[in-house]
């Protein structure tokens, strides 16, 4: 069995990782694709191997073939498109972030349980090996009670103080009203905020921030420090910006009894390695570069839940609690104050 895709979007994500990662994975087949453009999406369609092209939505969803959409338009579209992919009886995987309000992601989360399809978003780094040993360590009490958790995960050109401006169909991102308010933190920033929350199974209380935008001249940043308080007690810190060339994308866990180190897992591709010592343990792994694999798992992980009626690995509920924490990261950094976060029940 197989579950036939539809992509909204033919943006560069789309085009170098989700739909190669669709036509990777044994249970996935790339059925159609939609863009607003028909010959983008006839273009798009050629390369990846798509059944058909589409420059309605609509027209799309009614396409019997397609069984799940994958969301990868600009983030203030996420919504409109997951309520409207539901209502047609499709299975929805959206980019993060999920949303840029809380009550557009409380919106997909109803709309999905309402019409009985499944809801996941595209937190890929949940599925690197070493963030999963590390998953289980913790669990383990490996590292016995948790203090602090610190991730960087950046990029930048050496010699750039500011990053160059986006190609037409990227330039998106630079439109606070479509990203949602938040520049690196919508890129990079909030998928570290979703594994820490993932690792340690706890929520963000309480946040505090420092960028280099969110200021009447500056409105979107390019270079982020977050802080953050989880409900049983520890502590984070995150760095992302597209200010840093030669960034160490790293994560350390730090707890009563040891550390635990991901070097380089925090990016795009899976590599790096990870490293644990403590009072119970002392070993370390190396994983070899694969730009696809965590993407390809994202979507076999969604077709098993699919196909298993369960949850897939990132819910629409872990989806509304990172654009919880990114809200909040907006006000701390704009009103230069301590935040608390606000859990909401869908």
């Amino acid at each position: 069995m197989t579950l036939g895709w539809g992509i909204v979007s033919t943006g560069r994500h789309a085009d170098h990782k989700i739909a190669p990662a669709i036509n990777a994975a044994p249970h996935a087949r790339l059925v159609a694709v939609y863009s607003r453009d028909q010959g983008r999406a006839d273009a798009f369609a050629e390369r990846h191997g798509a059944m058909a092209a589409y420059d309605s939505i609509e027209a799309m969803l009614q396409d019997a073939r397609v069984d799940a959409v994958f969301i990868v338009s600009p983030n203030a579209l996420h919504a409109a498109q997951a309520v409207q992919a539901a209502q047609a009886g499709k299975h929805v995987l959206t980019e993060k972030p999920m949303a840029t309000t809380i009550e557009d992601a409380i919106a997909m989360i109803q709309a999905c349980q309402r019409h009985a399809v499944t809801l996941g978003v595209g937190f890929h780094l949940r599925y690197h090996p070493a963030h999963l040993e590390a998953y289980q360590a913790l669990r383990d009490g490996t590292l016995g009670k948790i203090a602090l958790v610190q991730g960087q995960w950046g990029f930048g050109v050496r010699g750039q103080v500011r990053p160059p401006p986006r190609p037409p169909l990227q330039q998106w991102w630079e439109e606070p009203a479509l990203i949602g308010g938040a520049s690196t933190m919508m890129g990079t920033g909030v998928h570290v905020v979703d594994l820490f929350r993932f690792l340690l199974q706890q929520e963000v209380v309480e946040v505090t921030a420092l960028a280099d935008g969110q200021t009447p001249s500056q409105p979107l940043e390019q270079l982020l420090t977050l802080s953050m308080r989880f409900e049983d007690g520890p502590l984070a810190t995150i760095c992302c910006g597209r200010r840093l060339p030669d960034s160490q994308n790293d994560m350390v866990i730090y707890g009563s009894h040891g550390r635990l180190a991901g070097r380089g897992t925090l990016w795009e591709a899976r590599e790096g390695a990870l490293e644990i010592i403590s009072e119970s343990t002392n070993r370390s792994a190396e994983f070899a570069h694969d730009f696809l694999a965590n993407y390809i798992d994202e979507v076999e992980d969604f077709y098993h839940a699919v196909a298993d009626q369960r949850e897939p690995a990132a819910t629409g509920l872990d989806g509304l609690r990172a654009v919880e924490v990114t809200l909040a990261m907006i006000t701390a950094a704009r009103e230069r104050r301590t935040v608390k976060v606000e859990h909401h029940t869908p």
